[in-house]
């Protein structure tokens, strides 16, 4: 297992260069400048500007640029924003925290209803019970986040006042009330990214369980005389779950898409909102650190499936 996991991580070097490689040089080729408004300001003179793009080497080369932006990334140096006016890796890691919480807890949320629901519906296929799963996975998957987050804004916000639309990092409560808060302020976000992601992964626990479920070796199991929940929990889904943690790994780069456009809405202080504010502002050291940490994330969610694999299904053997 150790030499697989050391195997994996030298692939994903050369990976991760390519990512960066492509994302610096689309960003660098892309119209647009970060000093943009001191140009357009008759307060400051044309050469103050010129120093700046000097100080930070925004008329070199691009390869001398990701070169020394690939050493700066090796120190620990993520660069500097232009428009928040300090380090990127301070934004980044305050920003992070939110991201993690509301796209982990979706997913937990997601699982906790896919699993069940697939599995149920699949071992009575074409009952009443599976049509209706069936049905709200397809409505579930086929409604975009931005349309749900503004349905529930405006039932449980507007209309009932139940549960706050905006998302406020700088809550004044203090012990359980804080706690309270904070997971208040989350339902809503949770929920739109949960039922999204658990939707398409009901449909897809259904299938893989309803092509194990009619292997030989599950009808030998019934033949030994286990009842059928032993059989399906030990030898049926254990199986199962293989392709659907694939799935869920595969998923993330989509999840994190939603999660972009979740945080917009419900105005998350997360790294989705810092990507779009920095778009807006042409702040490129801080898009090339996010997306490059939303590559990471990706790369690592993959690798974590991988070796799920081996504990799902002992015939899996990592050499």
């Amino acid at each position: 297992m150790s030499r697989y996991l050391l195997r994996r991580l030298l692939i994903a070097i050369p990976s991760l260069l390519g990512i960066s490689v492509v994302l610096f040089t689309v960003l660098a080729l892309a119209p647009g400048d970060p000093f943009e408004e001191l140009a357009t300001n008759p307060n400051v003179p044309p050469e103050v500007r010129a120093n700046l793009r000097a100080k930070f080497g925004l008329d070199d080369p691009v390869a001398i640029r990701y070169l020394r932006w690939l050493a700066a990334m090796a120190q620990g140096d993520w660069g500097f924003s232009f428009a928040s006016r300090i380090n990127v890796d301070e934004l980044i890691l305050g920003r992070l925290p939110a991201t993690l919480l509301v796209i982990g807890s979706s997913q937990l949320l997601a699982l906790l209803i896919a699993l069940p629901v697939g599995i149920y519906a699949a071992t009575r296929p074409y009952s009443l019970f599976d049509q209706i799963a069936n049905t709200l996975a397809f409505v579930g998957f086929s409604l975009p986040t931005f349309f749900t987050g503004i349905l529930l804004i405006l039932v449980f916000s507007v209309t009932l006042d139940w549960l706050p639309f905006v998302y406020r990092a700088d809550i004044s409560a203090t012990g359980w009330r804080f706690f309270w808060e904070h997971f208040r302020q989350t339902i809503m976000p949770v929920t739109v990214l949960g039922l999204f992601a658990g939707a398409s992964y009901t449909r897809y626990v259904r299938s893989a369980v309803l092509d194990v479920i009619r292997l030989d070796y599950v009808t030998t199991a019934r033949s030994k005389g286990l009842s059928e929940r032993i059989v399906i929990i030990k030898h049926v889904v254990r199986t199962a779950l293989i392709p659907v943690v694939t799935l869920v790994a595969l998923q993330m780069p989509a999840l994190f898409g939603g999660a972009i456009v979740t945080e917009q809405i419900f105005r998350v202080p997360g790294i989705g909102s810092l990507l779009i504010s920095a778009i807006l502002a042409n702040d490129t050291p801080v898009i090339m650190a996010v997306t490059f940490v939303l590559s990471c994330l990706v790369v690592l969610f993959n690798l974590v499936a991988d070796l799920l694999y081996a504990w799902l299904d002992p015939r899996i053997s990592y050499k």
